[in-house]
């Protein structure tokens, strides 16, 4: 069906909004640190100088460790909320117990936490376990947060998994576990690819659970090293949107990768729910 022109006006509009922090990023980036604040602004960096990565990117080993923490952190989560979430979503989905509703309950109020208010009982608890300052407790803190919101997304795929193919899948010998694996999970891979993506993002993001949990120079993911450039007496306004526009660049080219992936599993799941 063809598009409307004042719809597609309208998106192309909203777009070039959002567009514009995410320019204005990669602008100042490109700046002498004197033309930060010129009035007016300039829209375009002239001349436009790469001194910023040179001296941050390249030049920085601290950068590296934060780039290196980040990936060690975000990998193992989004593997473990999808092995953990995807049964814990089949099993919601497809038997009902009792305590079901009060588990999918538990799951939306999660969500709802700041992040702060987990941090400091985490450290505590974490403190007793010698999980502080370890990839271990980072990863652990990020599946905390990334987990219930994994099974809440992909509950309504599980739901519309046709019970007729789980138990043909039975008939022909499979156990329950395996009906899952074999048959279900290949049908629901756009909701899957949705919360991989999307726990990706919230994952690499994070910046509560690394200042509080990670003390060591070590183990801080790259959004906490990133506030090194924000100091008391003053902010390195260059070097802060050139190291921001590298740590944006993963998530850029996941997006631009699993783009239709994306948008059809968030679709099928608003359908679908």
């Amino acid at each position: 069906m063809k598009k409307p022109f004042a719809l597609t006006v309208a998106a192309t509009a909203l777009v070039l909004v959002y567009l514009i922090p995410v320019y204005w990023m990669v602008a100042t980036s490109l700046k002498e640190p004197a033309d930060v604040f010129n009035v007016p602004p300039d829209i375009i960096p002239t001349p436009a100088t790469v001194q910023a990565y040179l001296d941050t990117v390249f030049s920085d080993p601290a950068i590296w460790r934060g780039l290196r923490s980040s990936t060690i952190i975000t990998i193992p989560t989004l593997v473990l909320t999808l092995v953990i979430g995807a049964p814990a979503a089949y099993g919601l989905a497809k038997y009902r117990y009792r305590v079901t509703g009060g588990v999918l309950f538990l799951l939306l109020a999660a969500q709802m936490l700041p992040t702060i208010s987990l941090a400091l009982p985490m450290f505590a608890i974490f403190s007793q376990y010698g999980l502080v300052d370890t990839y271990a407790g980072l990863i652990i803190a990020n599946v905390s947060v990334t987990l219930p919101f994994a099974v809440v997304l992909l509950r309504p795929y599980m739901g519309a998994i046709p019970g007729d193919l789980l138990e043909a899948a039975r008939l022909d010998g499979c156990t329950a576990f395996g009906a899952f694996r074999r048959v279900g999970l290949p049908l629901v891979r756009p909701g899957l690819v949705m919360v991989a993506t999307l726990t990706f993002v919230m994952t690499w993001g994070e910046f509560v659970f690394g200042l509080t949990l990670a003390t060591s120079d070590d183990k801080q993911p790259i959004t906490v090293v990133l506030n090194r450039f924000i100091a008391s007496f003053g902010t390195q306004w260059t070097n802060l949107m050139a190291v921001s526009t590298v740590i944006a660049i993963p998530i850029i080219v996941v997006f631009i990768v699993l783009q239709k992936h994306v948008v059809a599993g968030l679709t099928e799941g608003g359908l679908k729910d």
